[in-house]
């Protein structure tokens, strides 16, 4: 698949907005060559929360991404999603 700036740019507007709308303790962009998934991609810790904020959801379907099953660790939510084109 190929891996464009648009991908890089949608994944860095959904990382932006996630951080804006959601409590979070990090939140990383990962660019194709270093992610596991061979795409770019969005990693996020987020704290007090049960699983993925509602508020959360819209933004990440308007940059296009689709969530990878991750599991919960601890007190934290943990979120990937990566741009599939």
């Amino acid at each position: 698949m190929s891996c464009t700036v648009k991908d890089r740019k949608c994944v860095r507007r959904a990382a932006k907005a996630l951080r804006d709308t959601a409590p979070t303790v990090a939140v990383d962009v990962v660019a194709p060559g270093a992610s596991q998934y061979d795409q770019w991609t969005l990693d996020a810790v987020l704290r007090d929360v049960k699983g993925i904020p509602p508020e959360v959801l819209p933004e990440l379907a308007l940059a296009g991404l689709t969530l990878r099953p991750t599991p919960s660790q601890g007190e934290f939510e943990h979120i990937t999603c990566i741009v599939l084109r």
